[in-house]
């Protein structure tokens, strides 16, 4: 079965794809599956890895919803898939290389959303950045540190997923773009559901541009990466709809994410920090998990692995479980700084 998805791919894929064949492989040999392609497997690893299930249970945007349709980064992330995956098979790209790192793109996002990141990359003496971090949770944290020994093409696409990130495969830029794409439109209706901001609201240029729905603007973006796109050896908008795109993301960022990061950061920020702070001092308060990181990490690291992996209500309740014992101290303020 495994040489027959081979020999499609060398029929049909774009002399541009990653074709499965021609991985560069895992850092340790395995052997190898009979039926499943290497990146095949990579997806169905992340599919079943503990991190992908937490994401349920993690921010978006809007913190601890209680609307049972407002974006989760878990549905995030299947929206991201869902869109890289229409770019790959428009442009003939490995679609399965592109399922894996768009699932696995914020495995290793924190609870809270950016605002979780931002007061991590304060705390920590060595940053912190959810791509990189989600790097670390495929290589080191996953199956009790042995990770998940994924191939080199996904791993590069999930640390370069960022819109300042350069990766190494076409899959890996069609994810980015997806990112983008999908932030921005499903953001929006949970905006509007919530009362953040209106339909007209919308700046005109862009609507004129991209459309005035969600699955009008997708469309668009997903067209024009196609038009533009389609038998060349990069994968990009047209620069009339990239533009209105970066608009639309500077005016969510501007009417949404600001004021919505700004009703949650006072909570977050003392949460996280004060629970920083005592793991470092007392780090066996910790799961013994994550004593082993910090044995081979650091303390540091691991602390940061363990506060980054939490829910958003696995906070409040680890914190409100520390905070009745008398072991935290409060009033605590982190840094500002994060990667989109």
């Amino acid at each position: 079965m495994k040489e027959r998805t081979y020999a499609i791919e060398r029929q049909f894929l774009s002399p541009f794809a990653a074709f499965s064949e021609r991985t560069r492989g895992r850092d340790f040999l395995e052997d190898p599956c009979p039926m499943r392609t290497d990146y095949q497997r990579d997806r169905d690893r992340i599919v079943y890895c503990n991190a992908f299930k937490r994401l349920k249970n993690k921010t978006q945007v809007f913190f601890a919803p209680e609307e049972d349709h407002t974006i989760t980064r878990l549905t995030h992330t299947m929206d991201v898939s869902q869109i890289a995956r229409s770019i790959a098979r428009e442009l003939s790209l490995n679609e399965d290389l592109t399922e894996a790192i768009a699932l696995g793109h914020d495995l290793g996002h924190t609870p809270f959303g950016h605002v979780g990141e931002r007061v991590l990359n304060g705390l920590s003496p060595f940053g912190f950045r959810h791509n990189e971090q989600s790097v670390r949770v495929v290589e080191s944290i996953e199956r009790d540190g042995r990770g998940l020994n994924l191939t080199f093409e996904v791993r590069d696409g999930i640390l370069h997923h960022t819109k300042q990130g350069t990766p190494a495969t076409l899959e890996g830029k069609a994810v980015s773009l997806a990112d983008r794409i999908a932030y921005i439109n499903h953001d929006i209706t949970d905006a509007i559901r919530a009362g953040v901001i209106r339909e007209d609201d919308l700046p005109r240029e862009v609507v004129s541009v991209l459309g005035d729905t969600p699955s009008k603007r997708i469309n668009a973006a997903i067209s024009s990466i196609v038009r533009e796109s389609t038998g060349q050896n990069f994968v990009r908008m047209e620069e009339r709809v990239e533009s209105a795109s970066e608009t639309l993301r500077a005016f969510m960022f501007e009417r949404v994410y600001y004021p919505a990061n700004k009703n949650m950061q006072e909570r977050a920020e003392e949460m996280l920090t004060s629970l920083y702070r005592l793991f470092l001092q007392k780090p066996d308060l910790m799961p013994a998990s994550y004593l082993d990181i910090g044995a081979i990490f650091g303390t540091d690291r691991a602390v940061c692995d363990y506060l980054s992996g939490m829910t958003d209500r696995y906070v409040e309740t680890v914190y409100r479980f520390h905070q009745s014992n008398g072991n935290l101290s409060t009033g605590v303020h982190a840094g500002t700084q994060t990667t989109e």
